[in-house]
Parts: structure tokens; C-alpha cells; sequence
């Protein structure tokens, strides 16, 4: 059974149509601040993971689920979020984004207030969901709004605001989440009922306030892209002649087949990375530091990674695309490496070091991924986006193994999807003969 997800396809900034949009530049703009909030929710779960495992006293397998219910969300929600796109257009599919996120986001309020970790889970998938439209609508936006050959480096541009919010997140959440010392049950149990309600109250507040403020925020963003003119691409062609295709017919190009998994096996390494960051630099043989502490390192992991796509996005206007991202995955590699085989100063700075090269994987692999499809685009769109489920399944399965072989040991998972990303760098990304026809 062939399934589609239609999304608007285009050819803005090609040919004659290169130079007419005047407001290009604002249309970035806007677009780009989308691309923050979306970072900075991603990258706020680093903090809550470590939270909710000490709050519900859960093994690493277990809060693992945070990002295995966030993530599962682009598997499940990529289909539908594309046909919502592909009804509402880019800018109304943006805002409808936004505004099932702030739900999701808001949600945290009774999710802490009943002190129910499957609550929590539930408001995450719907937060997620938000994100998941978001992505469908910015990314392939982003990517065609401008001459093809510039659009991994547009992509980069955009994705740079991406990792500043991925940046500032764990600095937020250690402030506000991971500040207070948290209880186990027995010693919770064993205070006076008063001031168990007092550290429960106060529990959930570390909770409930920043998921709060952000759902105001998201709803204020939601009203200005919604006033702010963005352009409306063009179609490159007909509709009827879209929907002839299906996914199976975009999965049928090796490219996008091996895009598919590249896009899989990067966010199930760069999110296993960030998850395990706080608990993994705590460790005493790592870094015997406090989980607060810790957070301020994964900004670090994160900021290496808007310093790079800053960086490479100038590389990648003159670079040869598909090889730099397979220098950048061997040098990634490399710095898992020598983490796993280390201790203390080296085994901590080589895997914060993984940010700065995790840097321009996405966007080039997404700009690879979709490259002269032609009518075939919006489904190639729509199975990069659902890759996104590796953030699910990857950390899922390093928390299986951090419990069973220790967490220092675990990063051989990551390991390995850098080296699948090398191939794919190296060969997988070579565009074949481009078959439209359906079959």
C-alpha cells in the first residue's frame, strides 16, 4: 500500500523566478525564528530527562521514553502534518505549528500538578506533534526559497538559529529545573506531611513555570508569523501531476533511500548524545560534577553545533557538499572514540566536541536527500521527516544498553551511526537517473 503526504512543491529562486521576491530576505528572517523554538524545545529535554529520572526514580531504559515518545511523534504525525501543510500552504502550516505546540507546552501544568509521568509523556507527544508540522512546513520552505545550489547552504543559515536555541535551553533548564536537589521516595515518605506537600508543590513548579512561559511564547509567535508576509512559492507543477506519485516512487531513488537512514541514524546520535550528556559528565570517572553543573556543558555541546552550521554555511557555498559531510562524520566518530576509550578532561571535551562536527549533517543531508526530484520532492520531504524517528529508537536502545553495559560503554551505538553518515557522504548521496514515472 502506497502512501502520500503532499506538501507544496517549488521552484523559487530558480530561473526567472530568482529574483522576485523582494521580501526574501524577511521571509528568512521569520522563518528562521521558527527554527530557534523548535531548537530550543528539542534540546530543553536534555534537562527534563534527568529530572523526571530522578522525580520518578527511573531506570535509563525508562527515561529514555521522554525521547522516544518526542521523537516517535515524526514517525506518526509526518503523514498527516503533511497533508495539513499541503492544505494550509507553508506560513498557515507554520502557525498551526506553533499553536499545537503552546498545547502540548501547557499541558505541563497538569501533568506536574497530578505528579504522573505517563501525563507527562502525553503532553511531550503533543508538543512534539507541533514540531513535527513545524518541520514539514520550514524545512523544504528554507530549502527552496532561493537557487537549488545554495540550498544546503540556506538550510545550514537557518538550522545555525536552530542550535542557538539548542544552545540556551540547557542554560534554562539547569536555572530553572535542575536547580533543586530532588528526593527519592523514601525520603520523601519519611517527612512530615506538610513538607511533603511543600517539596511536591515545589517539585512540580520547577515544571510548571518554564513549560508555561513557553506556551505563552509560542502563541505569541504563532500571531506574528501570521501577521508577517511571507512569500507565496510558486508550484512548479500541477497538482494533479503531484499526487501521481507516492512515497514508494521517491523511495525508489537510492539517494533518498539512503537519505532516509542517514537522517535516521544522525538524530538517533546527536539526540542518544544530548540525552545521556548530564547524567554521562556527572559520572566520577568523567567528570564528578553536579547534574546542574553538567547542564551548562551540554550547552556547550549545543553551541559547538550553532558555531559550526554558522561556519558551514559558508563552507558549503564553495565546498563540495557530500564531502564535507563525510570528513565531518569521521572527525564526529573519531571524538566518540576516544570518549569511550578516556577518562576525565579528554573523555569529557571529545564528546561536547561532537556538537561543533554534528553541525551541517542535517541540513546537508536533507538537501541531498530531496535533490533534482522534481514532482517527486514533497514525498522525499515527507520520509526525511519521519527518519526523525532514530531521535526515538536510538537513545531508546543506548538506554538499554548504558543499563546493561554502563553509560561510557553505550556511545558505540552513536559510533556507528557516524559511520554509516561517512557512506552515505561518500556514496550513498550520488543522485542516479531520476525516474518520475509511476510504477
Amino acid at each position: 500500500m502506497a502512501f502520500t503526504a503532499p506538501l507544496p512543491t517549488t521552484t523559487a529562486g530558480t530561473g526567472a523566478d530568482s529574483g522576485r521576491y523582494t521580501d526574501y530576505p524577511g521571509a528568512l528572517a521569520a522563518t528562521t525564528a521558527v527554527f530557534f523554538m523548535w531548537g530550543f524545545l528539542t534540546a530543553l529535554n536534555d534537562s527534563l530527562i534527568p529530572h523526571l529520572k530522578a522525580v520518578f526514580e527511573l531506570n535509563y531504559t525508562r527515561a529514555m521514553l521522554v525521547q522516544f515518545t518526542f521523537f516517535g511523534a515524526y514517525f506518526l504525525m509526518s503523514l498527516p502534518s503533511g497533508r495539513l501543510v499541503a492544505h494550509l500552504g507553508f506560513k498557515r502550516g507554520m502557525v498551526a505549528g506553533l499553536a499545537i505546540a503552546g498545547v502540548g507546552a501547557a499541558a505541563f501544568w497538569p501533568a506536574a500538578q497530578w505528579h504522573s509521568y505517563p501525563l507527562f509523556l502525553s503532553a511531550l507527544f503533543v508538543l512534539a506533534t507541533g514540531i513535527t508540522v513545524l518541520q514539514v512546513a520550514a524545512n523544504p520552505y528554507v530549502a527552496l526559497l532561493g537557487p537549488p545550489r545554495t540550498g544546503s547552504s540556506r538550510l545550514t543559515l537557518a538550522q545555525a538559529l536552530n542550535s542557538l536555541g539548542t544552545t540556551l535551553a540547557p542554560l534554562f533548564g539547569g536555572w530553572l529545573i535542575l536547580s533543586n536537589t530532588v528526593l527519592g521516595s523514601a525520603q520523601v515518605t519519611a517527612l512530615p506531611a506538610a513538607e511533603q506537600l511543600a517539596y511536591r508543590t515545589h517539585e512540580a513548579q520547577s515544571v510548571q513555570g518554564p513549560y508555561i512561559g513557553l506556551a505563552l511564547v509560542l502563541v505569541l509567535l504563532a500571531v506574528i508569523v501570521g501577521l508577517f508576509r511571507l512569500p507565496a512559492l510558486a508550484e512548479n507543477t500541477e497538482q494533479a501531476d503531484r499526487e501521481k506519485h507516492t512515497l514508494l516512487d521517491a523511495l525508489r531513488q537510492p539517494h533518498v533511500k539512503f537519505g532516509v537512514l542517514a537522517i535516521f541514524f544522525y538524530v538517533g546520535a546527536e539526540v542518544s548524545i544530548g540525552s545521556f550528556l548530564v547524567n554521562y559528565l556527572s559520572q566520577p570517572e568523567i567528570g564528578h560534577i553536579s547534574e546542574q553543573q553538567a547542564s551548562h556543558y551540554v550547552a556547550w555541546y549545543w553551541g559547538g553545533a550553532m558555531v559550526g552550521r554558522l561556519a558551514g554555511s559558508a563552507l558549503l557555498a564553495w565546498l563540495d557538499p557530500r564531502k564535507l559531510l563525510a570528513a565531518f562524520a569521521l572527525i564526529a566518530g573519531a571524538l566518540v572514540l576516544t570518549s569511550m576509550l578516556t577518562h576525565g578532561d579528554v573523555a569529557m571535551v571529545s564528546i561536547i566536541a561532537v556538537g561543533l562536527f554534528n553541525s551541517i549533517m542535517f541540513p546537508t543531508i536533507f538537501a541531498l536527500g530531496i535533490e533534482r526530484l522534481g514532482p517527486l520532492t514533497d514525498k522525499a520531504s515527507s520520509l526525511l521527516i519521519m527518519a526523525i524517528v532514530g531521535g526515538a529508537l536510538v537513545p531508546l536502545a543506548q538506554g538499554f544498553l548504558a543499563d546493561h553495559i554502563g553509560i561510557q560503554h553505550a556511545f558505540v551505538l552513536p559510533l556507528l551511526c557516524y559511520a554509516y553518515i561517512v557512506f552515505y557522504g561518500r556514496r550513498g548521496s550520488k543522485v542516479r537517473d531520476i525516474a518520475t514515472d509511476p510504477r
